[in-house]
């Protein structure tokens, strides 16, 4: 198992939902999420997800999840591409960043964390295994130890409910040959059906 930082800029990206998930999450609903992975196809099924607010505080780390879907490609006009390649992934963990995080950044500046690049610009860095060893034992220590969350495969997960309109329209719009705009607001990179991260 591998894990792959998930990047997120409350500048780019508001959430106002997010702390209804980090309520639903901690009751031990299985919420299950989409964000974008930038350029990484190497993501697995299974392999471990951590979620890092950047760009304005608090920063760090604030959220942790499995991958249910390996990168799949989500039609984007807005990109050079075409499209923007996103993985599906469950929350085992999140907390409501707007108001803290769980691993501050300044942690991650000490040794052996440091040995990441923990401000990367887009989603899907894999996360050197030195660091990924430490950041796995502080986090059991600070959130507890967990097993992954089992799906609800009859009825499907809960998804967050940041997962939503413009990926929906896109997708509906290549399935019928339109290309669809996306909100004046975006930036150019779009990452996800929230369009988190990228």
């Amino acid at each position: 198992m591998t894990a792959f930082l998930l990047i997120w800029s409350p500048k780019k990206w508001p959430w106002p939902e997010l702390p209804d998930v980090a309520k639903r999450v901690a009751a031990g609903v299985a919420v299950a999420d989409v964000w974008g992975c930038g350029f990484a196809r190497s993501i697995l099924p299974g392999d471990r997800v951590f979620l890092h607010r950047v760009a304005q505080e608090p920063k760090g780390i604030f959220g942790s999840g499995y991958v249910t879907r390996a990168p799949y490609e989500v039609p984007d006009p807005a990109t050079k591409r075409g499209y923007r390649l996103c993985i599906d992934f469950v929350y085992d963990w999140v907390v409501d960043a707007h108001e803290g995080v769980v691993i501050p950044r300044e942690t991650l500046r000490t040794h052996p964390f440091s040995v990441q690049t923990w401000d990367a610009q887009s989603s899907g860095t894999v996360i050197k295994p030195i660091a990924e060893g430490a950041l796995e034992k502080r986090w059991a220590e600070l959130t507890g130890k967990r097993k992954p969350p089992k799906l609800d495969t009859p009825k499907g997960p809960t998804r967050s409910s940041k997962v939503t309109a413009h990926a929906a329209a896109a997708e509906k719009s290549a399935a019928e040959g339109r290309v669809v705009t996306k909100p004046k607001a975006a930036p150019k990179k779009a990452a996800t059906k929230h369009t988190h991260g990228g």
